[in-house]
């Protein structure tokens, strides 16, 4: 009896169209250059701390699963982090995994009824893309020029869409924009009256002037259908790869139960119960940082050919240039790495998104920012 020849062509019609039709998740080659395209935190840990660290690292079980680390761990991300009591924590493999258990958690397959995420846009790019994987709507709701939440519009999507999940990036990203106060708590509310959940993303909180954690303590019932999303990426822990999911314990303890077995390992776990215990050191980097930031932008809105440099509350800058593509590419022939956003949305037409790093670095990308344009 012949056994029919298989066809990979046949076998790859099972992969769903919209997945067929999608790209990969690309990571530019930065070997040879300066890396400024990513947000990192520019300094490592000093010597002895790393000595320390690889000590610990070693002494680590790694034979066995995950275990009661992981509540001190929790533990600590909850003193760090001040949260209200009453509260719980979700630990994921970085906030993508966060977005993607929320998105999965609030889906309604077989019922018909799609559920919906909402955010301003343009915004992080794993809103759409974990809406679309899990199944849910999508609604980008543009902000203006100047990259502010546009209240009226916000207000009427949420009424029109009543969104399961509304997504507020505090600091945004790629606009670093750290939004109004009083604006957002309107939109808080008005999510909350349709009986949604609100996800304040504060990815990019070290740097930032405010905390939404803040009002969900001073103002609890008002907040009690938000949920903070934070990451130690942003931190100095790009390579630990752990996000972490703050809200209600009813909240979280539902969120949990599609939170896959032992998604934090035990090096990553260790590794930040490492870093929280030497927070001053983080901080120092983090304050450092925003002096940075202040000397970068300064020098970007002296800078011909740079026609507007936006405020920022994060670890970057976005610049508008009046040819980013040529701007890109010259940068990167001179071995600086950035982000050319102005694909992402309309609103982002000829804009490179800027990491702030070291004084060394980012006179180095100004250098070669001067002789791209």
């Amino acid at each position: 009896m012949t056994t029919p020849a298989s066809s990979p062509l046949q076998a790859l019609a099972r992969i769903r169209p919209d997945v067929r039709a999608m790209h990969s998740y690309v990571v530019q080659p930065s070997t040879g250059m300066l890396k400024m395209d990513a947000m990192e935190n520019p300094f490592r840990l000093p010597a002895h701390l790393q000595a320390a660290l690889g000590q610990r690292l070693g002494s680590v079980a790694l034979n066995r699963y995950p275990g009661d680390r992981i509540a001190d761990l929790k533990a600590a991300l909850a003193q760090y982090a001040g949260m209200p009591e009453g509260y719980g924590i979700v630990l994921g493999n970085g906030s993508d995994e966060l977005i993607t258990l929320l998105a999965l958690a609030c889906a309604q397959p077989g019922t018909g009824q799609r559920a919906t995420m909402l955010a301003p846009m343009p915004g992080f790019v794993m809103y759409p893309l974990s809406a679309q994987l899990q199944g849910l709507d999508f609604v980008g709701v543009p902000l203006t020029p100047d990259f502010e939440l546009d209240e009226p519009a916000m207000l009427a999507a949420i009424a029109q869409h009543n969104p399961a999940i509304t997504y507020i990036a505090y600091p945004n990203n790629p606009t670093a924009t750290l939004w109004d106060e009083s604006t957002v708590q309107r939109i808080i509310d008005a999510a909350g009256a349709q009986g949604g959940i609100v996800v304040m993303d504060e990815a990019y909180q070290p740097f930032a002037s405010r905390t939404w954690i803040d009002r969900m303590r001073a103002e609890p019932a008002r907040n009690a259908h938000v949920l903070l999303m934070r990451t130690l990426s942003k931190f100095g822990l790009a390579g630990v790869r752990l996000g972490y999911l703050i809200g209600p314990s009813a909240f979280v303890s539902e969120i949990d139960k599609v939170r896959p077995p032992y998604n934090v390992s035990v090096l990553n776990c260790e590794a930040a119960l490492f870093a929280l215990e030497h927070t001053e050191v983080f901080a120092a980097q983090a304050a450092e940082i925003r002096v940075e930031r202040a000397t970068l932008i300064a020098a970007l809105r002296q800078m011909p050919g740079v026609e507007k440099c936006w405020d920022s509350e994060a670890n970057m800058v976005l610049i508008r240039v009046a040819d980013s593509a040529r701007a890109y590419e010259g940068m990167k022939n001179r071995k600086v790495l950035v982000k050319n956003v102005s694909t992402m949305h309309p609103l982002l037409a000829n804009c490179l998104r800027l990491t702030v790093g070291n004084a060394e670095d980012n006179a180095q990308m100004l250098a070669a920012l001067q002789a791209s344009l």
